[in-house]
């Protein structure tokens, strides 16, 4: 017994070194730069020791060529530094690039199951369906509800800075866009923005929450999805899903169940209604836990994106008093014009320099860092190399917008970069914040106008000043101390 197990033991790990051999000669074969792999994580090396899109950053400066072949554990896989080359991945080439690489698995039912991580065809037909939500006429409409709602996050923050003299700002934002989210999609009136409280804050609280087992299970939806499945990974927390589910529910019935009315068509839920009630009239089935998955991925892309956004902003605003001031004197100058009206959407437009800032604050803060593909087909990346049908594609979007010579000092944050007459000469593709091409942030445009309006608010009124100076920790190391306006 004993000689058999050696013997099986020996031929085990005879075939692992000669298969590790052909793993790390791959891209070597195929004259690509690359990295020597880790035996077993291959280039994931930065696991739960550095953020990905970091890592895609520094690896765009330490070995400038357009693409870098890289390992997911043993899988091979090709990181994409060439503004040229990603256009034609996201935009020309689309056909062949349509699915993403990450996965939550076909045991996920909701983070399995929507437009962030769900391939054609269901994601082609989700897609087209939920554009209604982002028309013009539903943007008019959320200005006057942002009008209000900036109000309560002034009055949030007078009330910080009297009880404790100072404002966590990245917990007031995620409390003020879960309620913005809330009633704009959901039409749940939520105080939450005041309170830190309310049925879909608790969601979101849970969404967010960070552990060490929680991290393995996004590495491996973001880069192993095999595995997945295999030990029950998801995307969100389970106990949090099941809460979700009640609130969504409960709101559907409010509404007289997926069979009322929806000619109002005034948020997310009557869009989910409407496609229930289209699919049923085209004989067809939709399960429940999809229309769910929409309204999850909403719900966190929709508070979360928000709410870091204007933190990164603000935190940026706090070393650039001179900023303020102008901001300040734009904002008034096009009130003015405006016969001192609340702004709207398209006088908005006229905010120059507040939309060079908003730009700014992407640019440097790419919500992801990358963008994920995979090839349905063998695919030629250039006349020398040709990748195979399921080769993970990783286009470098931060590493693009911290170019130096596209965007000199990119460590420095300078709005000045996206004026009109600067704006005209980025190249095409080397600023990618929401994507490019079909698989582009759905809700884009929305957020922007969420985000402008409200730093318009707050430099309206408040002064953003750093009580320590930190980097990147937004959590109550800001205070935010009223101007004599």
């Amino acid at each position: 017994m004993l000689v058999l197990f050696t013997i099986i033991l020996v031929l085990l790990l005879t075939w692992l070194g000669v298969r590790w051999q052909r793993v790390r000669r791959y891209w070597a074969d195929l004259g690509v730069p690359y990295l020597p792999p880790h035996p077993v994580l291959g280039s994931l090396t930065f696991l739960q020791k550095q953020n990905a899109g970091l890592w895609m950053r520094d690896l765009y400066g330490r070995v400038p060529t357009p693409y870098l072949g890289l390992w997911l554990f043993w899988r091979p896989a090709l990181l994409v530094n060439s503004p040229e080359i990603a256009r034609r991945i996201l935009v020309k080439d689309s056909a062949v690039f349509r699915d993403r690489f990450l996965s939550s698995g076909t045991k996920d039912p909701i983070g399995g199951r929507n437009i962030f991580t769900v391939n054609d065809p269901t994601w082609s037909e989700m897609r087209r369906r939920l554009t209604v939500m982002f028309t013009a006429s539903r943007l008019r409409h959320l200005q006057a509800f942002m009008t209000l709602k900036s109000k309560q996050l002034m009055q949030r923050i007078h009330n910080d800075m009297e009880n404790n003299g100072r404002v966590d700002v990245k917990l007031m934002y995620t409390d003020f866009s879960t309620d913005v989210i809330g009633t704009t999609s959901f039409g749940v009136d939520s105080d939450a923005t005041i309170t830190g409280q309310s049925a879909l804050r608790t969601v979101t609280k849970d969404f967010m929450k960070y552990s060490a087992l929680r991290g393995i299970g996004w590495a491996c939806i973001f880069f192993f999805p095999e595995m997945v499945d295999v030990f029950g990974f998801s995307m969100f927390p389970k106990s949090t899903v099941a809460y979700f589910r009640k609130v969504y529910h409960k709101i559907i019935t409010q509404r007289g169940g997926y069979n009322g009315d929806t000619s109002e068509n005034k948020d997310l839920i009557d869009v989910l209604r409407k496609i229930k009630q289209d699919y049923e009239k085209e004989d067809k089935e939709i399960p429940e836990d999809t229309l769910i998955a929409q309204a999850a991925i909403f719900l966190q892309g929709g508070f979360d994106t928000v709410a870091s956004t204007l933190s990164f902003c603000t935190y940026e605003l706090a070393f650039l008093p001179q900023l303020q001031e102008k901001l300040y004197n734009e904002v008034c100058e096009v009130k003015k014009r405006n016969g001192n009206k609340d702004l709207d959407p398209n006088s908005l437009n006229e905010l120059t320099l507040m939309q060079c800032v908003m730009k700014e604050t992407f640019r440097k803060y790419m919500s992801m860092g990358w963008l994920d593909r995979v090839a349905a087909t063998d695919y030629k990346v250039d006349d020398k190399l040709t990748i195979p049908a399921g080769t993970p594609v990783y286009v470098n979007g931060l590493g693009l917008h911290y170019d130096p010579n596209i965007y000199p000092e990119p460590t420095q944050f300078n709005p000045d970069r996206f004026l009109p007459e600067n704006e005209k000469k980025i190249p095409p593709f080397t600023y990618i914040p929401f994507g490019e091409g079909p698989r582009m942030c759905i809700g884009n445009e929305n957020n922007s106008f969420n985000l402008v309006y409200i730093v318009l608010c707050l430099i309206n009124e408040y002064h953003p000043i750093l009580t320590t100076v930190v980097e990147l920790a937004l959590t109550s190391s800001h205070e935010l101390s009223r101007l004599a306006r």
